[in-house]
């Protein structure tokens, strides 16, 4: 491991983090006062900035920006999320949103449960999973059986403070490195490979840093849209309709209400926001082939089509249910739309309390299967992915043919082009992975929760690896976290840098060869040369495609 080249992309990643910090607290100051502002801001907007200096100046070489290679990129990435999350904590809990140091009269067991609390609610925010602690038994802000609305009782800045977390997440702290300090850091198609979850590597511009400024640009420009029509749909102020704006493109799904988007009871609200959490489960390259008018080849993309069906498919499904346990068919296809997007694209809002009884059984078996799966590929949403899924199932199909008919050769296609062995092997690999991970997880939480159901418990590990929230038993949608031990939080928050990393590169963080100190040449680890082969075949494809 190059200590000096983590140095280098950790330290500009700290560095980074003090401009939305700062900006959050002018907004605190304007919208609330200048003393909430200071205690909640002024620690982690000094600490951020002179930690990354120090990194830059203590930790780094003269040649340190030409020795960037896959290992280091998997492990920057991999720590960004946890040092990010802990400097996004801060606000929250010396903000008052939780117990902490300047909350009157507190003990010291509710402040360090307020820490606890705040890097829950901050690894929510940043990975996208929606999932919250802030009610009335942990917030200070709140007074039981006074206040009405424990979330919209928090300082306004804060809460913006708590959307923007998502906005970033979702897009990608390294995605914004790469276009504002690519030049500095250097090797950015590194960096970019090991953020799987971001936008797609298909180079939208001839270099990779006007790749991300494309794409970043086409973030910000569906975020102000929602934002405009959400504003002038006149169920929603200017305050909650930033606030959604900021959540929903990420597929994050934080609400500045208890009630998520039900609060509003509009369809229009609900129409808009439904258009925008199925924009944001699609592949954003495909996107941005719609936005230049490439209708053929992002409408002929496989993984979209499947998409459209997979959506559609699961709508019916839950509209059907509901009709047939009595539910009215207005009613019914409001929410199946609705509550089957947010599910799918790991986004999390609610309209409904799907755990009641006009919810049959069948109708949270699907949820759960939305839940797993996710949505595309390079979108913003979390779950497996449509794509390594119909890969999988094609895989399980070719098998039982050879079964069959030995000696029948039968290419995996994939928008008619052949997949390649090693990244069938890659894709079968992760699965296993997920679902050694899940059952594992499933065991441990449940000592951690012995009190609770087999359904919670494995509902909340599966929303966890999911990035999506809401979830299934009894932390369903009318229903924080905050009923769990600081444990369990702690255990989920893991699952939830995880997901948000799909496994690969959090699995190779804790892999002790990973760290081991280079006392002369030797290759690469396995898994790190496979997926670098993969990919630069992948550019070398593509290029190959553009340049007919």
């Amino acid at each position: 491991m190059r200590f000096d080249v983590l140095s280098l992309i950790l330290g500009w990643t700290l560095i980074a983090l003090t401009l939305p910090l700062f900006l959050c607290g002018i907004i605190t100051w304007w919208l609330d006062d200048l003393e909430l502002a200071l205690y909640a801001f002024a620690l982690p907007a000094t600490v951020s900035p002179t930690v990354g200096l120090l990194m830059l100046s203590l930790g780094t070489r003269m040649d340190t920006t030409e020795r960037l290679r896959d290992r280091e990129a998997f492990a920057a990435v991999a720590l960004v999320w946890p040092i990010a999350v802990f400097i996004g904590s801060l606000p929250f809990w010396l903000g008052g949103v939780f117990v902490g140091p300047f909350t009157p009269d507190a003990s010291f067991a509710d402040i360090a449960r307020g820490a606890v609390n705040s890097w829950f609610e901050s690894m929510s925010g940043f990975t996208t999973t929606g999932a919250t602690v802030i009610t009335h038994n942990m917030s200070p802000n709140c007074i039981p059986g006074t206040t009405l609305d424990c979330i919209n009782a928090q300082p306004r800045g804060l809460l913006i403070w708590r959307s923007l977390t998502q906005w970033f997440g979702g897009m990608g702290i390294i995605m914004l490195g790469m276009m504002i300090l690519s030049r500095v850091i250097g090797g950015g198609m590194a960096l970019a490979r090991a953020e799987l979850t971001g936008p797609s590597l298909s180079r939208l511009r001839p270099k990779l840093k006007q790749t991300a400024f494309a794409l970043w640009g086409l973030y910000l420009f569906l975020t102000l849209l929602e934002f405009l029509l959400l504003y002038f749909s006149g169920s929603m102020n200017l305050f909650d309709s930033v606030n959604h704006a900021l959540t929903t493109m990420p597929s994050g799904g934080f609400s500045t209400r208890d009630a998520s988007i039900g609060f509003y009871d509009s369809f229009l609200v609900e129409s808009i926001i439904i258009i925008f959490m199925f924009l944001a489960g699609v592949n954003f390259t495909l996107l941005w082939f719609i936005r230049d008018g490439d209708f053929k080849r992002a409408f002929g993309d496989e993984e979209f089509r499947n998409y459209v069906v997979y959506v559609t498919v699961g709508i019916l499904a839950v509209f059907v249910a509901l009709v047939a346990s009595g539910t009215s068919a207005g009613r019914a296809l409001r929410n199946s739309m609705f509550q089957v997007i947010s599910i799918g694209t790991s986004t999390g809002y609610t309209s409904t309390d799907y755990m009641d009884a006009s919810w049959p059984l069948v109708t949270h078996l699907i949820l759960f299967i939305l839940m797993v799966v996710g949505a595309s590929a390079g979108s913003t949403s979390g779950g497996l992915k449509l794509l390594r899924v119909t890969l999988a199932f094609k895989v399980a199909m070719r098998e039982l043919v050879r079964i069959a008919q030995p000696r029948k050769v039968e290419q995996i296609r994939m928008n008619g082009e052949v997949v390649e062995q090693n990244q069938i092997g890659l894709i079968v690999g992760m699965l296993f992975v997920w679902v050694g991970l899940f059952f594992i997880s499933s065991l441990v939480l449940a000592i951690f929760m012995p009190s609770d159901t087999f359904e919670s418990v494995t509902m909340v590990v599966a929303s966890s690896l999911g990035n999506t929230g809401p979830t299934l038993g009894d932390y369903g949608p009318s229903s924080t976290w905050a009923g769990m031990n600081s444990g369990a939080l702690l255990i989920t928050s893991v699952l939830m840098w995880f997901g948000r990393l799909e496994l690969l590169t959090a699995v190779i963080l804790i892999h002790p060869r990973t760290w081991r100190r280079e006392s002369r040449v030797h290759s690469d680890r396995s898994a790190i040369a496979l997926f670098r082969r993969i990919m630069e075949e992948k550019d070398e494809k593509k290029n190959r495609d553009d340049s007919k």
